[in-house]
């Protein structure tokens, strides 16, 4: 089993152009995959103009099917709207497994449902993490609640995040896989140079919304700026707490010394980081935070608030943690500031490159899929059981949706059987194991 290749269908809303954190792990997963020898197809939504089949770096496909998003880069929920095109996906490519990305991917949700009632292996990696008590997250945890109750494997990015995921399913323990996110060593190299120490630089490159601790920002940066005369910040990114910062920026005169870049295209990140000393991250909720791994390998400190998955990101040398609190991540701040000159970013590079390195993802990941494929087959009323367990109300909804869905599924074989369904030729890379 340990050398059978894998034929793996990844699904999400999310995907490139778009760029994020799970963007990311979906390409750079998938690259790395391909040189194992397996086999990857891509399935995500149109992006504007973007829409039908498209080939990426090293061969790999992508379906960008004709669905719009509806909000936030999700599709529209339709439960059995893309049925047809994702039975038509798995037979044409000849997929083996199904690997689901991120919780509030509407597409990835409906992919696994599908494929379960075709009788497909599912894997399905959670990005981030969610509360209990709002109303968004209850209603979230029920739809995953849903998605988790009949899947084969489960991932999680960290410790924290398989916890989370845990307990806001009722998954398994002994069915949920550690494997975190890892960063592209040889794309963020330090400067050959490093900035000059008479002005320390704090950069931050996040999406400024609420979740993302942008109001923090609002409190924290003037105080640093009150404090330490010769800090200056560059803020990149852009969303709709962008207003305040700009606001902050004007109440407190500082336009000389908080530069806003507004958004920042990916491949521009590195010459925003090498131009730092101290990366800052203040979000209020993460599971991982690829953001934090990119800086440090680019040999930024890093001052991070003490959330989620965030402490189990670095060793504690090359990153200050704080509470998501003014006060104290100004503390911190400070703190960082004093210890700076013992800093080498070349050190903190080369040590980067042994903590984290995406073919060893992959591989990890590979033996994820070799468990999921020895999960035992089930027939219907076998995962019927296990949706019934989900509640006395929703358990019975969500077991209605699954033989709606399996009726469907049986229409389209006499409609459209598999064999009248062109088969593609397979595209095969040379030289699979050059990297290895």
């Amino acid at each position: 089993m340990a050398n059978q290749k894998h034929r793996i269908l990844m699904v999400s809303d999310f995907f490139y152009p778009n760029f994020g954190g799970v963007e990311n792990h979906i390409y750079y997963l998938s690259q790395c995959l391909l040189k194992l020898g397996h086999k990857v197809v891509v399935m995500t939504h149109a992006y504007g103009n973007r829409s039908g089949v498209r080939y990426m770096t090293g061969g790999l496909k992508v379906y960008y099917v004709p669905w719009r998003p509806f909000v936030m880069q999700n599709t529209l929920p339709t439960f059995y709207g893309t049925l047809p095109i994702i039975r038509t996906i798995l037979i044409r490519e000849k997929i083996s497994l199904v690997h689901g990305h991120q919780a509030f991917s509407t597409l990835c949700h409906e992919a696994l449902m599908h494929a379960r009632t075709m009788g497909y292996k599912v894997v399905f990696t959670d990005h981030s993490l969610y509360g209990f008590a709002d109303v968004g997250s209850i209603h979230m945890n029920k739809v995953l609640q849903f998605t988790l109750a009949d899947v084969s494997q489960a991932i999680c990015v960290s410790h924290t995040s398989k916890e989370n995921t845990v307990l806001r399913s009722g998954l398994p323990p002994e069915k949920v896989f550690v494997i975190p996110n890892a960063v592209d060593t040889a794309m963020f190299k330090p400067a050959p140079e490093r900035p000059r120490n008479d002005e320390i630089i704090i950069v931050v490159i996040s999406r400024l919304v609420y979740r993302k601790g942008a109001d923090l920002l609002v409190e924290v940066i003037p105080e640093v700026c009150r404090v330490h005369p010769n800090v200056r910040f560059i803020v990149g990114g852009d969303g709709p707490k962008r207003v305040r910062l700009e606001e902050m920026r004007e109440k407190h005169s500082l336009q000389d010394r908080v530069e806003m870049l507004g958004a920042v295209p990916h491949a521009q990140v590195r010459s925003v980081l090498i131009s730092g000393h101290i990366f800052l991250n203040s979000s209020l909720t993460e599971a991982f935070c690829i953001a934090i791994l990119e800086a440090a390998s680019c040999g930024l400190l890093t001052v991070s608030t003490r959330v989620g998955g965030v402490p189990e990101v670095l060793p504690d040398d090359m990153i200050v943690l704080a509470e998501p609190d003014p006060v104290d991540m100004v503390l911190a701040i400070r703190k960082a500031i004093s210890i700076l000159p013992k800093i080498d970013p070349q050190v903190m590079h080369e040590r980067m490159k042994e903590l984290y390195d995406w073919h060893d993802v992959a591989k990890r990941t590979e033996i994820v899929y070799d468990r999921a494929l020895k999960c035992p087959n089930q027939n219907l009323l076998d995962r019927l059981s296990r949706y019934l367990s989900c509640g006395a109300w929703a358990g019975k909804l969500f077991c209605l949706v699954m033989i709606i869905d399996y009726l469907l599924w049986r229409l389209l074989q006499l409609w459209k059987p598999a064999e009248d369904i062109e088969e593609v030729p397979d595209i095969v890379q040379p030289n699979h194991q050059d990297d290895f």
